[in-house]
């Protein structure tokens, strides 16, 4: 799809990315949404793990699982860089830019994770991206070089904890392990481990009970969570930000480059990185999906092969998104609405799944849970063109866009 497609001042290509990343990362989120936390992680704590489910599983692991929220997560970088640009170009001063709209993005986050779903990433996405903007000016190498840092600083941290859960399981799983050992180690895995049947019978009365239940739970049991969120993810999302700066300035997430280029990181990325990932599964899946294994193949392994992938989607979506259609103008425009779609995806899927809703969570498998993806990128797809031929921005996007310029915008097309 050609620049000129779309509207003035955009990018399509990182709007088409966008829009990809956004339905990709709903495609793992609605585990989260339908069944205890354990099951995100482990297809064994929850939702199955054989025959259909455990296939389920295993195409989200290998295919999109941490790969579409690491595209989203470099498309911020680039677009933090695209906006501090322009915003100085403009005259205005950058940092009033930057952090206006990263302290409103910090509300929304607030908001998206005490009163909506605990899965947020805004409020990491706004922390981070704070810090991030003493990178802006950097070069492409020194933006490399950073990330790289940020990413070894992410690997020693969950290196450090994969030996915690080693040490844990071991002394669990030892001849003779005491009552208080084993309490002690379903504690600090309970995030990974089946929940005890009291605990399941509490976790599943909470979501299929009233919204006030589910809130205050989210204010008093996990209020600390946003924190712990950017202890644990902060070094992987900052990295990936400066990435996705690096893939700004150099022309690779706008474009630029050359068919051949784009073609070759393609056939890599994707094609290493898909094998790293089917050999990584089988081992967890071989492991008897033992905590350790879980937590060490997905944060700490695979993450290289990771970083490859997810290259290799960027470029083949640029590939496949210069020779334009209909599809691709659709979902350029989702990831032109990518902020109303994520929060959008967030107030359908707990009205699908939760008890003051349709009180679905915990009653549906791996698979039949899933089923609801493709139904939700039908709706995100027919939204948002028709809107947006018609509005400047999306409804959250506007709303964002006011709050941090301190006036309303204006939202019809002339």
């Amino acid at each position: 799809m050609s620049a000129n497609a779309a509207p003035p001042g955009r990018i399509v290509t990182l709007d088409l990315l966008r829009g990809v990343a956004v339905m990709g990362i709903f495609s793992v989120n609605v585990t989260g949404f339908a069944m205890p936390d354990p099951a995100y992680l482990n297809p064994a704590a929850y939702g199955g793990a054989t025959g259909a489910n455990l296939a389920t599983w295993l195409l989200n692991f290998v295919l999109i699982d941490n790969k579409m929220r690491s595209l989203f997560s470099m498309l911020f970088g680039a677009s933090m860089l695209l906006v501090t640009e322009r915003a100085e170009a403009a005259g205005r001063s950058p940092a009033l830019v930057h952090y206006s709209r990263m302290a409103w993005l910090l509300v929304f986050g607030l908001v998206h994770f005490y009163l909506i779903w605990a899965g947020d990433i805004l409020t990491t996405y706004a922390l981070v991206g704070m810090m991030a903007f003493a990178f802006r000016k950097a070069p492409v190498p020194q933006l490399l070089a950073a990330a790289i840092v940020f990413f070894l600083l992410d690997a020693a941290i969950m290196a450090t904890l994969t030996q915690s859960y080693a040490a844990g399981e071991a002394a669990a799983a030892a001849p003779g392990a005491t009552a208080r050992t084993l309490a002690a180690w379903q504690d600090t895995a309970s995030g990974l481990l089946p929940l005890p049947p009291a605990a399941l019978a509490r976790d599943l009365a909470l979501f299929r009970g009233g919204y006030a239940g589910i809130v205050h739970e989210r204010l008093t049991g996990v209020a600390l969570q946003p924190l712990l969120n950017l202890i644990l993810a902060g070094p992987d999302t900052f990295g990936l930000m400066l990435l996705g700066m690096a893939g700004f300035r150099s022309g690779f997430l706008t474009g630029a480059w050359d068919r051949l280029r784009y073609a070759r990181i393609a056939w890599i990325g994707i094609g290493f990185g898909a094998a790293a990932h089917a050999a990584i599964a089988r081992w967890t899946i071989r492991s008897g999906f033992s905590v350790t294994a879980i937590f060490a193949d997905y944060m700490l392994v695979s993450t290289p092969f990771r970083l490859l992938m997810t290259a290799g989607y960027a470029a083949l979506i640029i590939l496949l998104g210069k020779e334009g259609g209909a599809l691709a103008r659709r979902i350029a425009a989702a990831g032109r609405a990518a902020f109303t779609n994520y929060l959008g995806t967030s107030l359908v899927a707990s009205t699908l799944f939760y008890g003051y809703g349709l009180g679905l969570y915990g009653r549906l498998d791996r698979v039949q849970a899933w089923l609801v993806v493709p139904l939700v990128w039908m709706l995100i797809l027919a939204w948002s063109k028709p809107w947006l031929d018609r509005f400047r921005y999306g409804p959250f996007e506007w709303l964002w866009r006011s709050l941090a310029r301190f006036s309303p915008q204006p939202m019809r097309r002339d």
